[in-house]
C-alpha cells in the first residue's frame, strides 16, 4: 500500500515520460494491468497531479492498467513557456497524444475538476476514444462564484520554510529543522483546508497534511507549490467570473456510460447524453 501522502512502494509504478508536439516532456505514473480492457486514464485538478491518485491506482492495479498524468506546467511535467496553452483544449490534445503513443484505442477516464473538463472536451472531439467516464467535483454547471474563490489562490506563490538554522549545538540543530518542516507542512495543510472553502467536513488535520504533500514540493529548503504559476493566466479578466455553460459538452451524443460525483454527495449514473434541466 502506498501512503496517504501518494508515494507507493519503489517498484509498484513506472515514472515515464511523453514529448508532445510542442515539444514539451510530460510525465504520467503507469501502472500495471490487464491488457485484454481498457485502462484507467486519472487526469487531475487544476493544482494537483498523479499522486492524488495512488490510492485509487493501488486499488484497481494489477486488475486493470491505471495510468495518472501530470498536465502540463504540475508536478513532474514541463512548464509551458505559453501560459495561454494552459487550457482544456491543449490538455485534450495532449492526452489523445499520450493514448496514441501508448496505443491505447479507448480507456476509462477518471476526471477529477478540470480533468473532468478535459473528459468533456474530449467526448465531443473523440468520444470514441472514451469507453466509460467517471467525472468527480465538475459538471455543465459551473458556479462563478467557485471560479472567483479558485482564483483567490491559484497562482499565488506561497512559501513555507522546511528549515531553520541556529547557533545551537548539532542534536539542537537537528532537532529545530526537524520541528522547522513539521510546522511548515502543518501551516500548508492550513492553507490548503483554507483554500477549500469549508468542504471536506469529515478531513483530520493529517487528512490535510497528507493533502499538502501530494499538492506540494520540498524545495532549497522551502515547501510550495508543486505547479506553474502561470497556469492562472488564462483565467485572469478585468471583469467578475465569466458565467460558464458547459451543457453543450456534458450532452454530446455517446454510447459510453458515465457517472459524475459532486463533493457532498454522488449523482447517480447517467449517460453523457444527458441534456441540461428544464
Amino acid at each position: 500500500m502506498n501512503d496517504a501522502s501518494g508515494v507507493a512502494p519503489a517498484g509498484r509504478y513506472a515514472d515515464s515520460y511523453l514529448t508532445v508536439r510542442d515539444g514539451l516532456r510530460l510525465h504520467y505514473r503507469d501502472y500495471p494491468g490487464a491488457a485484454d480492457k481498457p485502462p484507467l486514464l486519472c487526469l487531475p485538478g487544476l493544482t494537483r497531479n498523479a499522486r492524488d491518485f495512488a490510492d485509487l491506482a493501488e486499488r484497481y492495479s494489477p486488475r486493470f492498467r491505471v495510468i495518472a498524468l501530470d498536465f502540463r506546467g504540475r508536478a513532474a511535467s514541463d512548464y509551458d513557456p505559453v501560459p495561454a496553452r494552459y487550457n482544456p483544449m491543449t490538455y485534450a490534445g495532449d492526452v489523445i497524444e499520450l493514448l496514441d503513443k501508448l496505443g491505447i484505442s479507448e480507456a476509462i477516464f477518471v476526471g477529477t475538476s478540470l480533468g473532468g473538463l478535459v473528459t468533456m472536451v474530449i467526448a465531443a472531439t473523440a468520444s470514441q476514444r472514451i469507453a466509460a467516464a467517471i467525472i468527480n467535483d465538475v459538471g455543465p454547471d459551473v458556479d462563478p462564484g467557485g471560479i472567483s474563490r479558485i482564483l483567490t489562490y491559484v497562482g499565488k506563490d506561497v512559501r513555507f520554510k522546511s528549515t531553520q538554522s541556529s547557533s545551537a549545538s548539532r542534536l539542537a540543530i537537528c532537532r529545530l529543522i526537524a520541528e522547522a518542516a513539521t510546522l511548515s507542512w502543518d501551516e500548508a495543510a492550513d492553507t490548503i483546508s483554507a483554500n477549500n472553502g469549508g468542504n471536506f467536513e469529515r478531513f483530520s488535520h493529517a487528512d490535510w497534511v497528507a493533502m499538502a504533500k501530494r499538492n506540494c514540493r520540498e524545495e532549497d529548503g522551502e515547501i510550495r507549490f508543486d505547479y506553474d504559476m502561470a497556469i492562472a493566466e488564462p483565467f485572469r479578466t478585468s471583469g467578475p467570473a465569466p458565467k460558464v455553460d458547459l451543457w453543450p459538452l456534458f450532452g454530446v451524443p455517446t454510447a459510453c456510460p458515465a457517472t459524475a460525483s459532486r463533493r457532498s454527495s454522488p449523482l447517480p449514473p447517467a449517460s453523457v447524453r444527458c441534456g441540461p434541466p428544464r
